[in-house]
């Protein structure tokens, strides 16, 4: 069989060799009955390979019934693919017969078959090694004789791993694996395709088609496509439709690519841990911060008043030298400004009264301690609070707003610090 001919009747478009691999696998295994998996990212027209083995085997004028197994709820869809008797479940007022017994001698192309539940997982596989099944709520076996193609584009060996797929499921549908290339992995054939799309468009709406110029072109080529063949399809439909232009440059063909400058980078998620905890935890880093930084300064000021000399330099009065010291960290923000709760609570750092203590007359012993500020978080927190609230005149809606934390959680401080109101 040549290939050109099973791309024509089927419309599949394209000449790269992992493509052209795949329509030569199916072709091959479709005159045997062996169960096939195919693999690829969703968007790639792996249904279009089930219909060329159902086509080229000697099935091919039984059925063949294509069932998305994730678009089935996990409630029916025991009785979808097997069939059920009359009373077996709420609502079954008849017997029905499932999809396994509807294809006897055809095909089932079992789309997404890694959503299945693992209770009809272990069904599937009783399929697969007896072929026999029984329907919900009967005690009968039923024989039958259906080829399975199976199509997912999830990585099955990490679903397996996670408990979410039987591995012994994954070898018997595994028989013979065929691997669908991603639409980004197939240069030259994305312009082909959309060339063909654009064709088709402009005949379905009478118009001319459009084109793509040289810098369009590489732009199709480079972006990275995470929806595959079907959303190349569905950009040329949308650029047919709403440009007047029928020539088209990159930068019109870029208005309707999705981040495509930065369409390799990671995505970064959020995560929303609640908005108390998060109030708290801001209120905490302030204060820790705090702390770290004047107990480093502190002990850089020790360091400073023993040896006499900062970095090589001359040796100069103690007392300039720690005020030079203090106006650089003011400079250099040791508190950040862009903190919402040191920039609403004008909360300062204790360095002032520490170096204001300290004269050019002022020496330190070897075995001199400097004893550090008290910081305990209850302290500090509960003395945020009572300046906020002296500010408002005890107004705690105008207290909360301006410590960043929520009405609800002032009035819990207040009552856990007993604060008088």
């Amino acid at each position: 069989m040549n290939l050109q001919e099973i791309k024509n009747r089927f419309g599949i478009i394209g000449s790269t060799p992992t493509l052209e691999r795949a329509i030569d696998t199916a072709w091959r295994v479709a005159a045997t009955d062996l169960t096939v998996l195919i693999t690829g990212e969703s968007g790639t027209g792996k249904e279009v390979f089930s219909k060329v083995i159902h086509n080229y085997s000697t099935r091919k004028h039984g059925t063949f019934i294509a069932v998305n197994c994730g678009a089935i709820p996990e409630g029916t869809i025991d009785s979808e693919l097997f069939g059920h008797e009359k009373g077996s479940f709420t609502g079954a007022n008849d017997s029905r017969k499932g999809y396994f017994e509807v294809a006897n001698g055809g095909t089932i192309f079992l789309d997404e078959v890694a959503e299945l539940p693992l209770q009809t997982q272990v069904r599937l596989l009783r399929v697969l090694e007896t072929g026999e099944f029984i329907k919900v709520g009967a005690s009968k076996v039923i024989k039958t004789d259906v080829r399975i193609v199976a199509a997912t584009n999830v990585n099955i060996p990490e679903a397996i791993e996670k408990g979410k797929f039987r591995e012994d499921l994954f070898y018997r549908l595994n028989t013979v694996p065929i691997i669908i290339p991603a639409l980004r992995e197939r240069g030259n054939d994305i312009v082909l395709l959309f060339r063909k799309f654009a064709s088709d468009f402009a005949e379905k709406y009478k118009m001319p088609p459009i084109r793509l110029d040289e810098s369009a072109q590489q732009l199709l080529i480079n972006y990275r496509w995470p929806g595959n063949v079907r959303q190349l399809k569905n950009v040329t439909e949308q650029i047919s439709i709403i440009e007047n232009e029928r020539n088209i440059s990159a930068e019109l063909l870029s208005r309707y690519l999705p981040g495509h400058a930065g369409s390799l980078l990671p995505a970064i998620i959020k995560q929303d841990s609640g908005a108390d905890f998060s109030e708290r935890e801001l209120l905490y880093k302030v204060l820790f911060d705090m702390k770290k930084e004047v107990t480093e300064m502190k002990s850089l000021m020790v360091d400073i008043l023993r040896n006499n000399n900062l970095d090589g330099h001359l040796q100069e009065d103690h007392a300039q030298v720690i005020n030079r010291l203090y106006n650089d960290v003011q400079n250099t923000n040791v508190i950040p400004s862009q903190n919402p709760v040191s920039s609403r609570t004008n909360v300062q750092t204790p360095l002032v009264p520490f170096i204001s203590s300290i004269n050019s007359n002022t020496s330190v012993s070897e075995h001199e301690e400097i004893e550090e500020e008290n910081l305990s978080l209850m302290g500090n927190e509960k003395e945020l609070i009572l300046k906020a609230l002296e500010k408002y005149r005890g107004r705690r809606k105008n207290a909360a707003k301006e410590l960043g934390i929520s009405e609800r959680t002032l009035y819990r401080k207040i009552k856990e610090y007993s604060i008088p109101l």
